[in-house]
């Protein structure tokens, strides 16, 4: 069996269609999505729209991300919030809010935050940040530790997740596997190439596999820049330069 592992898509579905391009290619059996569809990016309303589509078939699993419940359960406080802290996201969020219809946002509202499914023997959990908190980062320099202490709750044997948008794994001393996907959308690697995770499942073995696809980053920029929001020009940019990160 083969699994492909998606997140953190944020709206960019020139990412997600030259993502599916290697998924197919790969002959994947089963998508696993770890939530973050459309916020900030250049097509939120097709993203969601792509995903409701797929809800129902047993080879998809879908889970929620934090901007997915940002989006569905939006208040003028929270938004007061953010852009206290990010003014750009609170503005891509506010518009994000606007272009989505109800039946799109309720969508994401009754996403699952995690997932747990086991195949040939291996118990898997998908979470969007951490077991713990969808917003907690699991990033390449995050100490062993502090992963351990994060997942010490779940009796996961693979704990996939996503939210850093930097690909990244750790295996615990009691034999944990835990893998960050990267990001499909938003990667925030030096080559802002597409990232996802293949897993390659064989008599309850997993062989891991981060893949960088290449995509048309100018056509989803443009998009992105046509959206008009205030700082969307700047969240356009940083798909070419993640080091722009100026949220």
């Amino acid at each position: 069996m083969k699994i492909a592992v998606i997140s953190d898509i944020h709206g960019n579905k020139d990412a997600l269609d030259a993502v599916f391009e290697d998924i197919n290619a790969q002959e994947c059996d089963m998508i696993f999505a770890l939530g973050d569809y459309a916020m900030a990016g250049p097509q939120p309303s097709d993203l969601v729209n792509w995903f409701m589509e797929r809800e129902n078939k047993k080879n998809f699993k879908i889970i929620q991300g934090n901007t997915d419940y940002m989006i569905a359960n939006y208040t003028e406080k929270l938004y007061e919030e953010l852009k206290a802290k990010a003014p750009i996201m609170a503005e891509a969020l506010k518009n994000d809010v606007e272009t989505l219809n109800f039946l799109q946002k309720d969508f994401l509202k009754n996403l699952p935050s995690q997932y747990n499914i086991e195949l040939d023997g291996v118990k898997f959990l998908l979470v969007h940040g951490s077991p713990r908190k969808n917003n907690e980062d699991i990033l390449p320099d995050t100490p062993l530790k502090e992963v351990e202490k994060m997942v010490e709750n779940s009796n996961a044997d693979v704990i996939l997740c996503g939210h850093t948008h930097i690909p990244c794994g750790f295996q615990t001393e009691n034999k944990k596997t835990i893998v960050n996907v990267g990001s499909v959308g938003r990667p925030f690697t030096e080559k802002p190439r597409s990232c996802y995770l293949k897993i390659t499942l064989v008599n309850g073995q997993c062989v891991f596999e981060h893949r960088f696809v290449d995509y048309n980053i100018e056509k989803a920029a443009s998009r992105l820049r046509r959206r008009k929001f205030s700082g969307a020009d700047k969240l356009a940019d940083m798909l070419h330069n993640p080091e722009l990160r100026h949220f």
